[in-house]
Order: structure tokens, then C-alpha cells, then sequence
């Protein structure tokens, strides 16, 4: 087998091979033999048909079964003696010459890039805060009003109460499409509507009736309605004020703490210093990532991005759910990201290779038993969790990406920025 390289434009690479054509015909003429011993032409009984009636009959077809397997055998054969590192499957153009007895194609394919690692240079800014009480009160104050009810009162309504409305859109006069409801239950001030409309209705009575001219918003999600003035004609049915349920231990055991509010408080303290951390390293694996990428600008197979673009395409129609599966995203909207994913692929790969970074398993059981906290009977999550390679290896992967980050943390300028709980935990 005689192999040549010829380098294309950036990664791409065209080997020739040569296949010997004696090894070819030997082993074309050895399953026609086999064939030989089953096949029943007219004439012939089977086992007793000349080699040249086999070769008339089924020779053609025998060639390119032969010609295919040792494309593809002697091809990783190629690879491996030109010391190539393919980015994908190969483009092959088989070229048969049997008057000449050759045997040969040109396999066009991208080879992996040789990456040099760039020094990185900038600083990160490492968030610093603590769980107060103040955070612990608002927690509670939020498990208060997802318990909240409502009591009907016989007053004008405030901002924060729940009025029960009816109305309808009016557009030159005329109502349109989706501008009306009965008896819909509105919160004023959660803003679920468009600007003017819930202040408009502050102040109103049970059974009153109210014109509210408002203009619909330039970014309005309905093309049509963009911008466009419209008077909704309004009618309370009710006013309820919300009413919080007391901080006592009936209210901490609806939320699992059996000892009392103690316990709860406990319990969320655990839970915001946990949501603390993650968000804390968020925040720094961000940066790492930021500063990796845009330090390392490397030439990328499209072959690698190709692939990310598809499993890209294939999770957003999966986050989309049912009826999204004929859905055409276009490619160029996954592109940067693709880009972004594949560099950082490569170049955390060459990081780990050349600084030797080991998978640290302490740490993936401390990962997987703080996770598992989370539930009522952890060490069924912890043996399931070892139990799935799948699933093991995703949270390897994660580990993995965490001591690269420390890396990057230790080739770096690292400055503390103080924050507050409330302040990380809101950021987008």
C-alpha cells in the first residue's frame, strides 16, 4: 500500500492510496471460489461453475464489495502510518483503472489542529459574600407568599391586590383578537399586563366600570397590535387583599422542617450557602472560560463545528418539546456558539494533556454526595449516580472543567470583589 499527502486550504489534507491490485484480484477470486460452491446457474450444477462464468456473473459486484472493505481497512491504515489525527469522516473518491491493474481513491478529510497555548493574561474578580439574616428573612418572606390566600373586602383596590376583572380591547373602535376576558384574576402590580393597564384599575370598586386608553408597546410580540392605540372598557367583579400565613411551626412543616421555624431557618441557610457557592463559581468559571477562549484564536475543522452546530439544532428542539421535532432552525444561528464550544473543547483537552491534570475522584464523590444532600435519601441518588456511567461521567466532566478553572485561577490575577447574597443570586 503506497500513501501520499497533499495539505488543502487550512486543515484539510487529500491522501492518496495506492492498493496493490494482486492483493485485489486474490481476494476477489476467493469469494467468487465461495460463491462458486452455492451458486446455481442453468447449466451448472453447484460447486462446477468455471471461474470464468463467476467472474462473467457476479465479478462486478464482487470487486466493489472487495474494493469497499479495503478502502475502509487499508484507510486506518493510512492514517495511522502518516501519524494523521482526523477531525471527521473522510470524502472518498475511489479511482479504478483495471486496464492498468490499479486500485486506488483520495480520501480529502480535516486533521486535528496543532494547538500552542496561549499565556494567559487579565484578572478575574472572585465574588465574596455571606448569607445574612436579612437574605434568611426574605427567603421566608417569598415561602410566606407562595402560601399566601386571598380575602374578599369590600374597599378600592391597591396595588398588590388581587382583582378579579373583566374587559375588552377596543382598536378604532372595533375589538380584536385576544383583547378580551371574563372574570380573569390579575394581581396589580405583577405587571402580567401591558404598561398602564394595572395601574389604571388601582383605586377602583367592586362592580365599577372604567375606560383605560392606553397605546400598546413599539416591541409588542403581536406585529400587528405594535404601537397602536387601543381603550379597554374594564369592570371589577372583585378586590381581595392577600393575606400571609403566620411564621410558626404549622408553617415551617409545610416545608419539611418538623422541629419548627428554627429548624426551616436552618434548612435555608443550608440551602442559599450551597446556591452561594455554585453561584460563586459560576461567576469565576465564566471568566476562566472568557479568558481561554479569547487568548487561544485557533484554526477549527468544520467537520467538529458542523457536529456541535447539529447537537446544538437537536437540544433546542428537545427544550422546545413536542411539535418542534419538524422545526427548521436556521444553522447560522448556532454558529458562534458551535465555534465557542468546539475552541474550548480543544483547548481544555491540550490544557489537561500538558499540564497533566488528573481526574480528581474525591471530588467527584464530594460533588455527587452535595447534590445528592438535596434529597430525601442521598445515598440512593450517590449509588445511582455510580451505577450510571452516563451519568457519572457528565458530572467527571464537570470536576474535570473545575481543576482546569483552578489552573486558569493559579496562571492569573484573582481580585475579591465584595457582593451581597441577593445581588449574585438576581444577576441574569
Amino acid at each position: 500500500m503506497q500513501v501520499s499527502v497533499e495539505s488543502g486550504e487550512g486543515l484539510e489534507r487529500r491522501l492518496t492510496v495506492a492498493l496493490p491490485a494482486d492483493q485485489v484480484e486474490a481476494e476477489v477470486d476467493k469469494r467468487l471460489k465461495q460463491i462458486g460452491r452455492t451458486a446455481k446457474l442453468d447449466g451448472f450444477r453447484p460447486g462446477k461453475v468455471p471461474m470464468s462464468i463467476l467472474r462473467r456473473n457476479f465479478g462486478g459486484q464482487v470487486l466493489q464489495e472487495v474494493y469497499g472493505h479495503m478502502i475502509e481497512t487499508s484507510y486506518r491504515e493510512a492514517i495511522q502510518q502518516e501519524k494523521i489525527l482526523p477531525a471527521g469522516m473522510p470524502k472518498i473518491e475511489p479511482k479504478v483503472a483495471t486496464e492498468e491493474g490499479l486500485f486506488s481513491y483520495v480520501a480529502t478529510l480535516e486533521v486535528m489542529p496543532e494547538i500552542t497555548l496561549a499565556k494567559l493574561e487579565g484578572k478575574i474578580s472572585r465574588p465574596t459574600a455571606e448569607v445574612g439574616e436579612q437574605d434568611i428573612d426574605a427567603m421566608i418572606e417569598k415561602l410566606r407568599k407562595q402560601r399566601a390566600t386571598w380575602n374578599t373586602v369590600e374597599r378600592a383596590a391597591l396595588e398588590g391586590d388581587q382583582v378579579k376583572i373583566s374587559f375588552k380591547g377596543m382598536i378604532d373602535g372595533e375589538a380584536f383578537e385576544g383583547g378580551s376576558a371574563d372574570n380573569v384574576p390579575l394581581v396589580l402590580g405583577s405587571k402580567r399586563m401591558i404598561e398602564g393597564f394595572e395601574t389604571g384599575i388601582v383605586g377602583m370598586l367592586k362592580a365599577e366600570k372604567r375606560s383605560i386608553e392606553l397605546n400598546f408597546p413599539e416591541d409588542y410580540q403581536v406585529a400587528e397590535l405594535k404601537g397602536k392605540p387601543v381603550v379597554f372598557e374594564v369592570e371589577v367583579n372583585e378586590v381581595a387583599e392577600e393575606v400571609l400565613p403566620e411564621i410558626d411551626e404549622a408553617f415551617a412543616k409545610e416545608f419539611g422542617a418538623e422541629e419548627g421555624v428554627e429548624k426551616l431557618k436552618a434548612d435555608i441557610r443550608e440551602n442559599m450557602q450551597r446556591e452561594l457557592a455554585q453561584r460563586v463559581q459560576a461567576k469565576i468559571k465564566g471568566q476562566a472560560m472568557d479568558l481561554i477562549f479569547e487568548q487561544n484564536k485557533i484554526d477549527l475543522p468544520q467537520a467538529l463545528v458542523e457536529e456541535e452546530i447539529d447537537a446544538l439544532r437537536k437540544q433546542m428542539k428537545q427544550r422546545l418539546g413536542q411539535g418542534a421535532g419538524s422545526l427548521e432552525l436556521p444553522r447560522d444561528m448556532f454558529q458562534e456558539q458551535a465555534v465557542r464550544r468546539v475552541t474550548l473543547g480543544l483547548v481544555i483537552g491540550e490544557i489537561i494533556k500538558q499540564n497533566s491534570i488528573q481526574l480528581d475522584e474525591e471530588r467527584v464523590r464530594e460533588t455527587i454526595e452535595a447534590f445528592a444532600s438535596t434529597y430525601e435519601e442521598p445515598e440512593e441518588v450517590v449509588k445511582y449516580y455510580y451505577g450510571n456511567q452516563e451519568q457519572l461521567a457528565s458530572i467527571q466532566n464537570v470536576v474535570l472543567e473545575d481543576q482546569v478553572v483552578d489552573w486558569v485561577l493559579g496562571q492569573t490575577e484573582v481580585v475579591d470583589e465584595p457582593t451581597t447574597f441577593s445581588a449574585l443570586t438576581t444577576e441574569g
